[in-house]
């Protein structure tokens, strides 16, 4: 048998057991930092090509078609931005598992296990939302408001402590897909450098992709390539949820039905489908009207107010977070192994 089939429960289990490490540096802050670097380098051609500033005596046609096509550099800045950063990310990882696999096989093994269990995210998902439970049960409303905005991007300074609690599960349905389980198909599907590909969009539309004067067009290409790249995950996250729904004391049919109505309740083609399932499975309304940087934005609601959202939900968000992680980690394993029987 193949003992790359391995690799994926393995780092599995260390992820369950010890989360981050935190000895090295994360692949994902490296990523960051080299979204930021490709940023500033694309930026500064952008301004050596066009210009901010008018020069006097434009009249307003010329000004209008300077802006156009200053919006056209930044979009095809935005593209070379995601070219260079999903190479870099692609090609280093492959490069150096070929040269350890060169001189042991074992060795090669061992760094994509721990590569693979550096790019989950179950027990630090758990954890971080935790620390919102932790000060909530304290009583410590603007120390749970803390909490969670290391977890959400919304603005926090004036969410009630079931405001507070709604956030919390939320992020933990969302990043069900993004940080587990499409992490894990990706891997079933090329290995560790398709999931630090998958790592290095999906950061790109967190930092980029944000529909705001900096980033409508440079960020327009990470934002869709985000969508295209969660499009599948996100759909098998949310019946991964709805299935573990029945099979760990859950409102399994609730889920299933909510899963259903809501799923496209979002701005985002991608974000609703696990948000859905667990405000099913949950019995609880998610989603709603929330700020963001100062900005009242009317997102729909999802799920049926069945009952008040309470602290208490949180635990329940990772207990179910955990169930889908579960089934999602033995479809891909038996995945993996399917498409490498072929």
């Amino acid at each position: 048998m193949n003992l790359r089939i391995l690799i994926l429960p393995l780092a599995f289990i260390l992820d369950l057991i010890l989360g981050d490490p935190h000895v090295i540096p994360h692949p994902v802050s490296l990523i960051g930092k080299l979204i930021e670097l490709t940023e500033n380098l694309v930026r500064t051609m952008l301004r050596v090509a066009i210009p901010f500033e008018q020069k006097k005596g434009e009249t307003s046609q010329k000004e209008e078609d300077n802006d156009k096509n200053f919006q056209k550099r930044e979009t095809v800045g935005g593209i070379v931005e995601v070219i260079l950063v999903c190479l870099v990310c692609c090609v280093i990882p492959i490069i150096l598992l070929r040269l350890v696999y060169h001189l042991s096989i074992w060795a090669g093994f061992v760094l994509e296990i721990f590569w693979c269990w550096q790019l989950l995210a179950i027990r630090s998902l758990r954890i971080e939302s935790m620390k919102v439970y932790d000060a909530l049960y304290e009583e410590d409303l603007e120390k749970a408001r803390s909490a969670v905005s290391m977890i959400v991007g919304r603005d926090t300074d004036y969410l009630d402590e079931a405001g507070v609690a709604k956030a919390a599960v939320e992020t933990v349905a969302e990043s069900t897909t993004d940080g587990i389980i499409a992490p894990m198909l990706y891997m079933a599907v090329g290995g560790v450098p398709m999931m630090f590909l998958y790592k290095c969009v999906n950061t790109m539309d967190s930092m980029l992709g944000y529909k705001n004067n900096r980033y409508l067009n440079f960020g327009y290409c990470a934002a869709k390539l985000d969508d295209v790249a969660n499009f599948i995950p996100a759909r098998l996250a949310g019946l991964m949820m709805v299935g573990s729904s029945f099979l760990f004391g859950f409102n399994g049919k609730n889920a299933w039905k909510i899963f259903r109505r809501d799923r496209r309740k979002h701005a985002s083609p991608n974000s609703a489908h696990t948000e859905a399932a667990m405000a099913g499975a949950l019995e609880i309304q998610l989603a709603g009207p929330a700020y963001y940087f100062g900005e009242l934005y009317n997102k729909p609601k999802i799920g049926d107010p069945l009952r008040a959202v309470k602290k208490e939900d949180i635990p329940k968000a990772n207990r179910l977070m955990y169930g889908t992680s579960i089934v999602g980690l033995i479809f891909c394993v038996l995945f993996y192994f399917l498409l490498h029987l072929i």
